[in-house]
Order: structure tokens, then sequence, then C-alpha cells
């Protein structure tokens, strides 16, 4: 009876810590597309395009960005996110899916 017990924890336990790494998996997930979101909306504002044409997998360079832009977009999104950016984050991430990613991943509770 107490072997029974004992597989019982320990599939809770294996259950439990599964359970917690898919709902953590969902929020980051629901982050990135979130910031996916956020970036869309303004890419779309600032080139006057409807936001079904903006592919998250174009570099942001095909867009026709410069890099004072660049540089105020992602001024604006620090602003959004409330979190300090490296001004160069559009350079090392090229698109909205890596970048929304990265920063879903970088600054995820």
């Amino acid at each position: 009876m107490e072997s029974q017990n004992l597989q019982v924890t320990k599939i809770s336990t294996v259950l439990g810590n599964n359970q917690f790494d898919s709902q953590e998996k969902v929020q980051k997930l629901l982050s990135t597309a979130e910031i996916q979101s956020w970036i869309v909306s303004y890419l779309a504002e600032l080139l006057e395009l409807d936001p079904n044409e903006i592919d998250l997998a174009i570099p942001f360079d095909n867009y026709g960005l410069d890099s004072a832009v660049a540089v105020g977009m992602t001024g604006d999104l620090e602003d959004w996110m409330g979190r300090e950016l490296d001004p160069t984050l559009l350079y090392d991430y090229p698109t909205i899916e890596v970048l929304a990613q990265h920063l879903a991943e970088e600054f995820s509770v």
C-alpha cells in the first residue's frame, strides 16, 4: 500500500510539472502574439498598409525602414513594453517573428 501511495505521489508530481510547463508555454505564446500584434499594427500605420500585408517572416529592411525609423520604432516599443531596449534590436532580430519571440523570452516572468 505504501508503495502505491509513493507511485501516485510521483505521478502527480510529474503530471503537475508537465501541466505547469504547458501553462508557461501558453503564457509565452500569448506574450509573443501580443508583441507581434503591436509591431504589425505599428508598421501598418507607419507604412500605410493593411495589417494583413505585413509578413512576420520578412526582414524589416525589406519594408524600407531606415535607421532613424528603426530607432524610433524601438523607442516606441520600449515605451509600450515599459522596459529599456537596445536600439539595435531590429538589426539583431531582423523579422517581426524573431524579434517578438526574443522579447517574450527575454522579459517573461
